[in-house]
């Protein structure tokens, strides 16, 4: 598959987890009362959120034309997951910071 034609995935996947996956978070922890959830909760739950999309990861179904694409999306998104619970998500971890700190 080329660089363009994944572009647009990969820029989505650059985004979600930290503009659905740890915005969504915050919100729930806001709304739970819980204003310092230890960093591991939090990228918990951005974990979960972002797993939240497997949906729509998967919209292109079993059509033989999107195979390699599709391939990509499921490697890219459990990449994404993983990056997110082990601490290697900047925009995460950044996410996290400015919630304890201004919850």
């Amino acid at each position: 598959m080329r660089d363009d034609q994944r572009f647009e995935v990969e820029r989505a996947f650059d985004l979600l987890p930290h503009v659905v996956g740890a915005s969504w978070a915050a919100v729930w922890f806001r709304m739970s009362g819980n204003k310092s959830p230890g960093r591991e909760e939090f990228r918990e739950k951005a974990a979960e959120y972002l797993g939240m999309l497997e949906p729509l990861f998967r919209a292109h179904g079993d059509d033989p034309g999107f195979g390699e694409m599709a391939r990509y999306i499921r490697r890219r998104s459990a990449e994404e997951k993983a990056r997110i619970l082990e601490g290697r998500n900047g925009e995460v971890e950044k996410r996290y910071d400015r919630y304890v700190d201004y919850g």
